[in-house]
């Protein structure tokens, strides 16, 4: 994968134990940018509610660095946001040539591959509590069986405006 410099799937965590992964479709030298990924990534929010809950949120594409970085200006975007055009992520990862999500959990030094979708699959999600409910470890309440060791809070009581997670 390539951001500024090449990354290794470690990075994108960002130190948290989940990640959420967005293929957007934008390719090299895209006269037409995706208007249904675009419209998809316009949905996800501030993602502080995601990594108050461990989890990082991240896009990767099929094009270069330059292109991804003026797009995502145009969309005025702060998502990471990765090429992953020298690489094969997303033939790996399940996404041959369109759109997908893939969701990733990091215990100690090894990294499991947790949950895919494409197609009408992804339009379903774009809420911060419908892309937690996709990950290992859930929304992190009391209510929700969770595997042991997982920290876990009362519902509504870790909700706050994106600008008071600090």
């Amino acid at each position: 994968m390539d951001g500024e410099g090449s990354h290794r799937l470690e990075a994108l965590f960002e130190g948290r134990r989940q990640l959420i992964v967005y293929h957007h479709m934008l390719k090299s030298a895209d006269p037409a940018p995706c208007s249904g990924c675009s419209m998809f990534v316009d949905n996800l929010g501030d993602p502080a509610h995601l990594n108050a809950r461990d989890t990082s949120l991240a896009l990767v594409s099929r094009a270069p660095v330059e292109e991804i970085e003026a797009f995502r200006k145009r969309m005025g975007w702060t998502l990471p946001w990765y090429s992953v055009m020298s690489s094969t992520f997303n033939a790996d990862h399940g996404v041959e040539g369109g759109f997908g999500l893939n969701v990733f959990l990091r215990e100690g030094g090894s990294i499991y591959h947790t949950y895919h979708t494409s197609g009408r699959g992804v339009e379903t999600l774009g809420t911060s509590w419908t892309l937690l409910d996709l990950t290992p470890y859930g929304r992190q309440e009391t209510w929700e069986a969770s595997p042991e060791g997982t920290p876990q809070s009362a519902p509504y009581r870790w909700w706050r405006l994106h600008d008071e997670y600090a």
